[in-house]
């Protein structure tokens, strides 16, 4: 046994598991290809500067979990702990603003960082699916990644999720909900560290998970009862939209979620058979953000969905993916003549499509049809001499248990007739 272990609060996906979180980024990934959105990756390491100003200072994320270091050329880093910052970061240098053809849409697929105290559903390494499109402010844009999200967990046969939305206001009304936020919580018996977040970014308050806490907010005022005209019919807009399009949602005006970028509209995908870490993803509009770190006014919106907790949400619900076979056919040479010839066979099952695999390291057949079975292949080819002097190769159905002597030159063929 190793004596090195993953480190704490990280995992390693290993199969057959790690089947189940590919099936879950691609079910995810699917309906963004399908609406325009273009792939993109970011390093997993950003300048620390980036995510301070863009996350925002005052945030957990940036005071106390992310992992932040200096290089040797004295450079300040930080594994990301989110995906939205390197984005609009990465959009923002190669100037895909400036080709004319806004939103720019793009989607992601990786792992972040966040130093916490591990717990089922919440690691220190966790891996994400996020999309953005940037340079537009549209609600139908709002709309359409929430709708594509809700598409994606609907393919993986998720139905137990609640979609909460609330709109966070602009520069023109949220500062007067700012000010009367904060003379409310002055008045609450809060310890120094949450007045403090208190007055750097009152929202933030209203985001604790503490029972003591959240009991003294039951009477906060409320942001949706400050917005401005214009962020009202946004918001409302929205809503129709999702109407529309038979998207159930719950407005949840608390809703402020963990992040300083955030205006107007914001959502969160929550399921409730995760206990206490029951989002599985969410996410919201950010129009300043590109100002915040140095870039010109592009009104944006975007969500990241946790592959982790969505895996484990199927889990919760019982739902079993339909997961493609790893080997449709496994070859057992005997042999060393059938050798050669059957894993040319297996390279051109390959070629055609057809997942193979090879009984490796000269087993009998005893131990090769114990292989074969662990595969999970639905056929095994058997060649041994005599087959060989007839040109003939053994096909069992793994399944029925049938035998069949087919031509060493019918096999690709054959496979290809019987396995669709």
């Amino acid at each position: 046994m190793s004596t090195f272990k993953a480190p704490k609060g990280t995992y390693d996906l290993i199969p057959p598991d790690s089947a189940k979180f590919l099936a879950v980024r691609e079910a995810i990934a699917a309906p963004l290809r399908n609406s325009g959105y273009g792939y993109v990756e970011t390093p997993g390491f950003e300048n620390v500067e980036l995510f301070a100003r863009g996350v925002g200072e005052s945030t957990d994320i940036v005071t106390k979990e992310m992992y932040a270091f200096e290089t040797k050329g004295g450079d300040r880093l930080a594994l990301r702990p989110e995906g939205t910052a390197s984005v609009l970061r990465a959009a923002l240098e190669a100037n895909l603003h400036k080709a004319g053809n806004l939103p720019v849409k793009l989607w992601y697929s990786g792992s972040y960082y966040r130093y916490e105290r591990p717990q089922k559903g919440r690691y220190r390494h966790f891996s994400q699916v996020g999309a953005e499109a940037i340079g537009a402010e549209d609600p139908a844009l709002d709309a359409e990644l929430i709708i594509l999200a809700d598409q994606a967990y609907r393919s993986l046969g998720l139905r137990n999720f609640r979609i909460l939305l609330n709109s966070l206001g602009d520069k023109e009304c949220r500062p007067v909900y700012r000010t009367a936020l904060q003379d409310f919580l002055r008045g609450l018996d809060l310890d120094e560290d949450t007045l403090r977040r208190a007055e750097i970014n009152p929202l933030r308050v209203l985001d604790d998970k503490r029972p003591d806490v959240q009991k003294q907010l039951t009477d906060a005022p409320l942001l949706r009862d400050y917005l401005c005209d214009a962020c009202k019919a946004y918001h409302e807009e929205v809503r129709e939209l999702l109407t529309a399009a038979g998207v159930a949602f719950e407005d949840d005006a608390k809703l402020v979620r963990g992040l300083d970028y955030y205006t107007r509209t914001t959502f969160e995908f929550v399921h409730d058979g995760l206990g206490s870490q029951s989002a599985v993803g969410g996410g919201g509009r950010y129009d300043g953000l590109s100002e915040m770190i140095g870039g010109p006014a592009l009104p944006s919106v975007g969500w990241a969905l946790g592959v982790d907790r969505t895996v484990l949400a199927l889990e919760a619900e019982g739902v079993a993916l339909e997961l493609p076979a790893t080997t449709s056919v496994f070859a057992v040479p005997l042999g060393e003549e059938a050798r050669r010839v059957l894993f040319g066979k297996v390279t051109e099952l390959r070629k055609n499509g057809i997942a193979a695999d090879f009984s490796y390291g000269g087993k009998g057949l005893k131990a090769a049809m114990k292989a074969a079975n662990r595969s999970g292949a639905r056929y095994t080819l058997v060649l041994g001499e005599r087959d060989l002097a007839e040109g003939v190769v053994q096909l069992k159905d793994m399944d029925s248990g049938e035998q069949t002597a087919i031509g060493v030159n019918e096999i690709v063929a054959e496979l290809e007739s019987r396995l669709g």
